[in-house]
């Protein structure tokens, strides 16, 4: 299908089994279709459109869905891809793709018109992208590319996740200017880099990771200074061997969320300022992929496992109340693709997240009710 395409709306909606709720099916196609990396906002418009990717037609391309009519519109045409990753600039004017070895600009307001900002060198690799809250750069992350001596298939089960670790790849981290053009390298060191994330607020700030499993890199969680390019840890273990990651901005910019594990196998999530202060975490009993707080008072985690639903906490007199169960989830997990990446709406009303339950990865939202007592309490 061509850029500029209309699909029908494919939404649908259904009762949840376990708490009585309104779930809505936002797409419904016998391939892959998930939302942006949960630490990017697809919503712009007003929040009346959503970003999201499909692998439609046997390639993966980016899509615009109008959330109320359910109307879909083809944003991208590339043949024979298998995966992409995107960031919207704040004011939804245009998003910024990762194709392959490219960084493509695509404008959102007319013809789709797309402009190739940066290649990486020759012998390297992109990680994510990420704009800055002023709209005025985008940073991606540039990898060495180990694979001709390395086994790599990190998005279908993280074959070489460890090793890729272990060999230190030369890796920076760059920025691009979104409205002159050109190009600086902010940072760089021999670490497997990822994971980089702008602030929404502060566009001096950003936060990055050194890769691995989360028990043995060095230090997952680093703040980077784009002014100076002076970097930091954020959260240092508080115990050998803890799990401490997928760390996101909260809407206030300055504080940092993250999930994580302790060595005695208890899970929790967790804040802390970009300057170390301010730490908060809440544990629990069960085993989850991904945590994510809307900075308004409330948490949601996606199940693991036996797990099969997302729980959700709320503050109540500063205390997290909870986990209750929002909705059914059932999801597999098997690759990148089909990941839950549970998020809250800016005014933190509804939940967007992927589910594979019907065989296929989909785009689903439910809303969350104002009486937060109506949630059955989760119970493992």
């Amino acid at each position: 299908m061509a850029k500029g395409t209309i699909w029908p709306s494919e939404r649908k909606s259904a009762t949840d089994r376990f708490t009585g709720l309104e779930v809505i099916q936002l797409t419904d196609y016998k391939s892959h279709s998930h939302h942006l990396y949960f630490t990017e906002s697809g919503w712009y418009d007003e929040e009346q459109r959503l970003i999201f990717v499909s692998d439609r037609g046997n390639s993966t391309n980016l899509y615009s869905l109008h959330v109320e009519s359910g109307e879909i519109t083809q944003l991208t045409n590339y043949p024979g891809n298998d995966h992409l990753d995107a960031c919207l600039l704040p004011d939804g004017s245009a998003v910024y793709i990762k194709l392959g070895t490219q960084i493509i600009r695509l404008d959102l307001r007319g013809d789709f018109d797309e402009k190739v900002v940066y290649e990486a060198p020759e012998g390297y690799h992109l990680g994510n992208v990420s704009a800055s809250s002023d709209g005025q750069h985008v940073c991606t992350c540039v990898q060495e590319d180990l694979s001709h001596r390395i086994r790599l298939d990190l998005g279908n089960g993280y074959v070489g996740h460890r090793e890729l670790m272990e060999a230190a790849p030369h890796s920076m981290i760059v920025r691009i200017d979104a409205v002159n053009g050109g190009v600086e390298t902010i940072y760089e060191a021999n670490r497997f880099i990822t994971h980089i994330n702008a602030s929404p607020k502060e566009p001096w700030l950003m936060t990055f990771c050194h890769e691995g499993p989360w028990h043995l890199v060095d230090h997952r969680i680093w703040g980077l200074d784009l002014r100076t390019g002076h970097a930091w840890k954020i959260r240092e273990r508080l115990e050998p061997e803890e799990k401490v990651g997928h760390e996101f901005f909260y809407p206030d910019g300055v504080t940092i969320g993250y999930h994580g594990f302790r060595t005695n196998g208890t899970n929790f999530f967790g804040s802390i300022r970009y300057d170390n202060t301010e730490l908060e975490e809440t544990e629990f009993n069960f085993d989850t992929w991904h945590g994510y707080s809307d900075g308004l008072g409330q948490a949601i985690v996606d199940g693991k496992s036996a797990v099969k639903t997302l729980s959700i906490w709320r503050k109540q007199d500063g205390v997290y109340d909870g986990p209750r169960m929002l909705c059914e989830l059932r999801c597999s997990f098997h690759s990148q693709k089909v990941h839950a990446h549970p998020r809250f709406d800016a005014q933190g009303k509804r939940v967007l997240f992927t589910s594979d339950k019907n065989g296929y990865g989909n785009l689903y939202l439910v809303n969350v009710p104002e009486d937060f007592s109506v949630l059955p309490l989760f119970t493992p």
